[in-house]
């Protein structure tokens, strides 16, 4: 039984009661009224709880399935009241990990009634965690007191990358890629033969086939497609400077996010895609593949992973990276470098890439850094941390610029927009047959 503010004002009217009483006959028949008083409200009070009883309402947590990592995911709780009605009060015991909306909901039901309650969760990491039971209090009829009790729902809950993310990319890939198609066959843009058709305006002249136009009497071209089959490969480091925190999340979290959602593209443009996770060593590889499996595969095999404080060996990853794929592919490197200097083992390995494979570095800026260095300040201590944010970014830019002499594309973007930019950047290649 929990007291309600109803039952204290109760018991706080014997306090008046005993001093008039006190007035009126003495002290002592004053102190029997008022214990008299008290005990029929406490009665009172344990009766109204224990008859919620016969009359609970009944709640569920519908099935949480996959949580993403990074966003508001909605928690569903149904409540069925009985035939009288209920004020209550829901504590979900979700993991103390998590940021919540309203750790407690409350609600009024007329009888024989349902009601959703809906609260929201965001994690802040990847795992499997632990969801308790659900602790229920409601009011008894007279106001009272409270009935508490605890409804067994306790399951274990999965956090895996951004799937909210990956399904509206995949709906964005299904809608743009009829249309792109469509535009490149009319513009006869790719590498493959697709078929012929007669010559329109707006058509090429260099794509007219001269010997099926003498045999048909009448101009044809040839529709080319972009090329299947190809592959890509991404690397994705683990090591030291992917543990550190940007925007709440890890570095190593966006740089997941990132990968999985560029290896959608991929598998969507019918690319063959492959990931290889590294720190000392490449812990983890998945050989590439195509169609819509892998990327499922590709999502259970990764969520898990975590970063390590263990400096990367990016000469080893792609030693064995040539080792296992001979056929040219789009290399992506998904890291992060503080300078040159430190950044030299990076350079050289990715510089071993070209000409046979196309590497791509792709970076995880902090934005913090970014508003830092960009923010004017006459104070000393800021003035300093912006010298020191200036300086960052213009030795990232050296490394780039280094990294571009030796034919590696480039892409530096903060970590929170490293996804979107990186999909358009992948799109762009396959646009212009740079693969």
């Amino acid at each position: 039984m929990i007291p309600s503010i109803r039952l204290y004002f109760l018991l706080a009217i014997g306090v008046p009661i005993a001093l008039l009483l006190a007035m009126l006959v003495n002290q002592q028949t004053s102190i029997i009224g008022t214990l008299l008083f008290d005990c029929v409200i406490v009665g009172l009070a344990i009766t109204d709880a224990l008859r919620v009883k016969s009359h609970r309402v009944q709640v569920t947590r519908h099935p949480l399935h996959r949580l993403s990592i990074g966003r508001d995911n909605p928690v569903l709780l149904s409540v069925r009241s009985a035939n009288q009605t209920a004020k209550i009060r829901l504590r979900d015991s979700y993991p103390v990990e998590f940021d919540v909306s309203q750790p407690m909901r409350e609600a009024d039901l007329n009888p024989n009634s349902d009601r959703e309650l809906t609260y929201t969760i965001r994690p802040s990491n990847r795992g499997e965690y632990k969801w308790g039971d659900i602790q229920v209090r409601q009011l008894g009829t007279w106001g009272l007191a409270w009935n508490d009790w605890t409804i067994p729902a306790s399951e274990k809950v999965a956090v895996y990358p951004d799937l909210v993310m990956l399904k509206e990319l995949s709906i964005r890939l299904t809608l743009e890629n009829t249309g792109t198609m469509r535009r490149l066959q009319k513009l006869g843009m790719g590498t493959e033969f697709a078929e012929l058709r007669e010559y329109g305006i707006g058509d090429d002249p260099r794509l007219i086939d001269w010997k099926a136009t003498a045999r048909r009497s009448r101009p044809l071209v040839r529709v080319l497609e972009p090329e299947k089959e190809q592959t890509l490969i991404i690397l994705l480091d683990r090591g030291r400077l992917m543990t550190a925190r940007v925007q709440g999340l890890k570095r190593f979290d966006w740089g997941v996010n990132a990968a999985l959602s560029l290896a959608l593209a991929g598998l969507n443009r019918g690319d063959r895609v492959g990931v290889g996770v590294f720190d000392r060593e490449i812990t983890t590889w998945i050989p590439p593949e195509r169609g819509q499996h892998q990327h499922s595969k590709l999502i259970e095999r990764l969520a898990p992973i975590q970063p390590v404080l263990l400096e990367p060996d990016y000469v080893g990853a792609v030693t064995k990276l040539v080792s296992q794929q001979s056929r040219r592919a789009l290399v992506v490197l998904i890291t992060d470098l503080v300078d040159v200097t430190a950044s030299t083992e990076m350079l050289s390995a990715l510089a071993r890439l070209t000409p046979r494979y196309l590497p791509f570095c792709v970076t995880l800026r902090d934005p913090l850094v970014d508003q830092i260095a960009h923010t004017s300040t006459l104070e000393i201590t800021p003035a300093y941390n912006r010298a020191v944010a200036l300086d960052l970014l213009a030795q990232r830019q050296v490394a780039f610029a280094q990294l571009k002499q030796k034919g590696v594309l480039v892409l530096d973007a903060p970590a929170n927009q490293i996804s979107e930019q990186l999909v358009d950047r992948y799109l762009q290649l396959k646009s212009r047959n740079q693969l």
